[in-house]
């Protein structure tokens, strides 16, 4: 009697660790596709064949396309970067060692792009959504 009390509890206790690991495991499974789609990534295309891509940058409401690039000089072989002014006129001078060249024909200039199209205003301002993709290419007017 006693030995098939035990052999039922042991049954209901495996039951019940087994359920509760379901539950861990669906949990740490939601948190990490959550996380996962709480990211950006960032290619910086130096214009020379070289570029770098950064995945799974942190990404948070409000976050802009300055805020990102602060977020890739923490990673691991990430990037330095320059600017000048804010908000509205806030101006990328410069990543890792490649600086602006100025205006004039066929000078390059470091410009974005965000999920394919050209940034349009500010990067300091322009907001983001999780997933977006940011490219920052050394290029002249627009790509041309």
């Amino acid at each position: 009697m006693r030995s098939s009390r035990l052999r039922i509890l042991s049954r209901r206790a495996v039951a019940i660790v087994a359920v509760l690991l379901l539950i861990v495991a669906g949990s740490f499974a939601g948190s990490v596709a959550e996380s996962a789609d709480n990211t950006v990534r960032l290619t910086v295309d130096y214009g020379d064949g070289i570029s770098k891509t950064i995945n799974g940058l942190v990404w948070a409401n409000g976050y802009t396309v300055l805020d990102v690039l602060k977020e890739a000089t923490g990673r691991p072989h990430g990037i330095s970067f320059s600017f000048t002014g804010t908000d509205d006129a806030a101006m990328l001078t410069k990543i890792d060692d490649v600086a602006n060249q100025g205006g004039g024909a066929g000078r390059k200039n470091w410009q974005y792009w965000v999920n394919g199209a050209y940034g349009n205003r500010s990067f300091a301002t322009f907001a983001l959504q999780a997933q977006d993709d940011i490219v920052w290419r050394f290029t002249t007017e627009q790509g041309q």
